[in-house]
C-alpha cells in the first residue's frame, strides 16, 4: 500500500479525532443522547438535575454509581442521570473541586490551608478529615444551583414538540 493509500484510508480515523476535540460535536452528542431518552419529562428533568448535583460534587470515582443510585430512589430516569454526570469533565473538574472547597471553608470557617500540587480527593483526604468534609459540604452547596438549572431546563426542552417528534410519541 502506497503512503498515499495509508493516508485515504486513515482519513475517517482521522475525522473522528478531530471531531472529539470539538465542543460542538460534544453539545450534539450530548443533546442526540438526550432526544433518545424515554420517559416523562419530570423523570427525564429530575435525572438530569441528580446527574448534575453529582457531577458537581468532588465525589469522582463515584459519579455515575452515586447519580443512578439517587436516581432510582427518587423517580427519575437513570439514563438522564448518568448522562448529567457529563458535566464533570477534565476541564470543569479543577474548578468544581476550588470552588467546593472555598465554600466549604466558608462556611465552616476554617483557616486558610495550603492545598497540594496533586488536588486529588485522595491527596486532600490526607490533609484530613476537616478538608474532606469542607469539599463535600461545598460540592453539595455549590451543586444546588446548577441543578435547579438543569431540572427547569431539562422540563422545558423534554416538554418540547422537537424532543416528542425524537421519541416518535407524546409523553404526558
Amino acid at each position: 500500500m502506497s503512503q498515499r493509500q495509508a493516508l485515504e484510508a486513515d482519513r475517517p480515523r482521522i475525522a473522528r479525532e478531530r471531531q472529539l476535540w470539538s465542543p460542538r460535536w460534544w453539545w450534539r452528542e450530548f443533546l442526540r443522547q438526550l432526544r433518545e431518552l424515554r420517559g416523562k419529562p419530570h423523570e427525564i428533568a429530575l435525572g438530569m438535575a441528580i446527574g448534575v448535583f453529582i457531577g458537581i460534587t468532588p465525589t469522582i470515582p463515584l459519579h455515575t454509581i452515586l447519580a443512578v443510585s439517587l436516581a432510582l430512589l427518587v423517580g427519575g430516569s437513570k439514563l438522564a442521570a448518568a448522562l448529567g454526570v457529563w458535566v464533570s469533565n477534565p476541564l470543569s473538574i479543577p474548578f468544581f473541586y476550588y470552588g467546593s472547597y472555598r465554600i466549604g471553608q466558608l462556611v465552616l470557617g476554617l483557616p486558610g490551608i495550603n492545598l497540594p500540587d496533586d488536588r486529588s480527593l485522595l491527596a486532600m483526604a490526607s490533609l484530613g478529615g476537616k478538608i474532606v468534609g469542607a469539599m463535600l459540604l461545598g460540592g453539595v452547596i455549590l451543586g444546588i444551583g446548577p441543578a435547579i438549572v438543569a431540572y427547569v431546563l431539562t422540563l422545558k426542552l423534554a416538554s418540547s414538540q422537537w424532543f416528542r417528534d425524537a421519541a416518535g410519541e407524546h409523553r404526558e
